[in-house]
């Protein structure tokens, strides 16, 4: 009944929303937001950019901060925060889905487009729905907050997808909830400690698999799911340090993403990322070149906008050697919009 995920690592690219969420949780806790993003390379002005986009090392990092911050915190309670809308296109897929079991495919398939750290799947034990979480890849020093962040987000969804309706049969976890209040605002029962394999897991009537959800639309779920397509298209091309170098220069463009930067970033030197690149079949200005002329097409796009500061925010020093680059890259001045 259930499609395999679609990808085995957590390893991937995803939205700031994800980290501003983070944030939110911490900041409620009475921790400055700067505090929980140190050594993740992105600002507090960062986390207003919707269409940024972060690596999962960066999301890590500020998951790290916010437990040593808060160190009561579970991520029981901060799963309750990602809501349906959290997810963009494949939150709106999932809202337009026709029935909790469609939904529950369509995250498997594009499960590269949420923020899980965990591998999840599904399988149906005789009148039970069964959802389990694999969390043995995590980094032991954050995983148990994941493990829990990621299924009580699970639910989360679920329930606002299906308006309210489902209720947990049961939660069962491999090892005692740090907070078991947390456990029950999010699921609605108390939870046992005994996860069969050592894997989290929430289990519901199976009847609900086939629940017609309240706001399906076949129109807008076709309409959803091609731009998750399209989405995760131009994501999967590029898998590695290929796309995390692409992800960093996109965050500093304006400084003129120098290299120094980004390999520090990486835990790498300027020799080793030149020699990662070179083995990957690409160079470091060729990324550069392609994240500049992106980013400058979008930002042409807006007729507001005057060249110099368009310049500026693609961090070239003057106009003039914008639009030298523009040309080499397309045969026309910028100016020529």
């Amino acid at each position: 009944m259930f499609d395999p995920p679609v990808t085995r690592t957590w390893d991937f690219p995803r939205r700031v929303a994800g980290i501003a969420l983070l944030v939110g949780a911490g900041t409620d806790e009475g921790v400055a937001a700067e505090v929980l993003l140190r050594g993740s390379g992105l600002g507090v002005r960062d986390l207003d950019d919707h269409q940024r986009e972060v690596t999962a090392q960066q999301e890590l990092r500020v998951v790290r901060n916010l437990v040593a911050a808060v160190p009561g915190i579970t991520g029981a309670r901060v799963g309750l925060r990602y809501h349906v809308s959290t997810f963009g296109p494949l939150g709106f897929a999932l809202l337009s889905s026709p029935t909790m079991g469609a939904a529950a495919n369509l995250a498997f398939r594009f499960l590269d487009l949420s923020f899980a750290f965990c591998v999840f799947g599904a399988r149906i034990e005789g009148d039970q729905a069964v959802v389990a979480l694999d969390d043995r890849d995590l980094p032991a020093d954050v995983g148990r907050f994941l493990a829990e962040r990621d299924l009580s987000a699970i639910w989360t969804v679920l329930r606002e997808i299906a308006g309210g309706a489902p209720r947990v049969s049961s939660v069962a976890l491999p090892y005692p909830a740090a907070d078991p209040g947390d456990y029950r605002a999010a699921f609605g029962v108390r939870p046992r400690w005994d996860a069969p394999g050592g894997r989290a897991e929430l289990r519901i009537d199976a009847a609900w698999m086939d629940y017609p959800l309240p706001q399906a639309n076949p129109h807008a779920f076709a309409l959803a799911e091609a731009l998750c397509r399209d989405l995760v298209a131009a994501r999967r091309s590029r898998t590695g340090i290929v796309e995390q170098v692409r992800i960093l220069v996109a965050q500093r463009l304006a400084d003129g993403a120098p290299m120094a930067d980004v390999a520090a970033a990486l835990g790498l030197s300027e020799r080793s990322l030149r020699r990662h690149l070179a083995e990957s079949g690409t160079s470091y200005r060729a990324l550069l070149d392609e994240v500049r002329r992106g980013a400058a097409e979008e930002l042409l796009a807006d007729r507001g906008l005057k060249v110099d500061d368009i310049a500026r925010q693609l961090g070239y020093a003057e106009a003039t050697s914008f639009g030298a680059a523009y040309r080499r890259w397309t045969g026309r001045s910028p100016r020529d919009r």
